[in-house]
């Protein structure tokens, strides 16, 4: 789909990844109507998009994707909108053993990153339907491809929404809506604290920049692509792992390692 045809729903879109693909949008021409939990940092952003464009007005919405009645309203808010695209950028992180993780801090997680999704999507698809051409974009990780040490409940939560969208994609297969997966590598966010920041450290793992993320989304968002993934040798840790999962098993020995050594490790959870 062409930038300038795109009515993107963008949830997460004031975290950091959500606020360079607002940007990466507009830019192109799409309009673009931003969703998040806290109204502050939204409408900041709003102006300034709105500045950027010369005054077009850039709607946004307020909403706790961990909430269903909030879902459902988004859900509506966007169908009168006439959204033709739902971008899934929310997420929650969560980094370190599972042992030192709680209960409640394990199902915020995977209800913002997997259930959310899935009940937007469902409750947005009769609208998306009845579009000439619709898009549903899934913000996962490569995480979802690769399970690493420290990140068993977050690769949880991104490996369900990969199944969730190659799934969908073919459920859709011969309707007018496409699903695509985004896989991106480490991103220097403030959803990374100090300690995935040391232990990126550790382990060697490169990260990117939000605008990089933003950069592949709109690729994805006009070329169609089914899935991508970010970086190397992620790209290729990816393939391997599908192939043979197994076979990469000793290859995260430094990770367990790196995990294990980080002091006072505890679980967090962000918007």
């Amino acid at each position: 789909m062409n930038a300038v045809e795109a009515r993107i729903l963008l949830t997460g879109a004031s975290g950091g990844i959500g606020r360079a693909a607002a940007a990466a949008f507009t830019a192109a021409g799409a309009r673009v109507l931003l969703a998040a939990r806290n109204a502050e940092p939204l409408a900041a952003l709003a102006s300034q998009l709105r500045a950027r464009q010369g005054g077009e007005d850039v709607p946004w919405l307020m909403c706790d994707l961990r909430e269903q009645r909030d879902i459902e309203h988004l859900a509506r808010q966007a169908a009168e909108w006439r959204c033709n695209v739902v971008v899934h950028a929310a997420g929650a992180p969560a980094f370190g053993a599972l042992a030192q993780q709680d209960a409640a801090g394990i199902a915020a997680v995977i209800q913002t990153n997997l259930l959310a999704p899935i009940q937007l999507t469902r409750a947005l698809l009769p609208h998306l339907r009845r579009q000439p051409r619709a898009q549903v974009i899934c913000v996962g990780s490569v995480l979802g491809a690769i399970g690493l040490p420290g990140y068993s409940v977050y690769s949880a939560s991104k490996f369900g929404l990969r199944g969730f969208a190659q799934a969908l994609r073919r459920e859709l297969a011969e309707t007018s809506v496409q699903v695509q997966y985004l896989g991106p590598r480490s991103t220097r966010t403030a959803f990374n604290g100090a300690d995935v920041q040391a232990y990126n450290a550790a382990t060697r793992t490169a990260s990117d920049p939000p605008a990089v993320v933003a950069a592949a989304l709109l690729r994805m968002l006009e070329d169609g692509s089914a899935e991508r993934f970010l970086g190397f040798p992620e790209k290729l840790g990816v393939r391997i792992n599908g192939a043979l999962p197994t076979a990469l098993d000793g290859s995260f020995r430094r990770h367990s390692r790196s995990l294990a050594a980080l002091p006072n490790l505890q679980e967090r959870t962000h918007p």
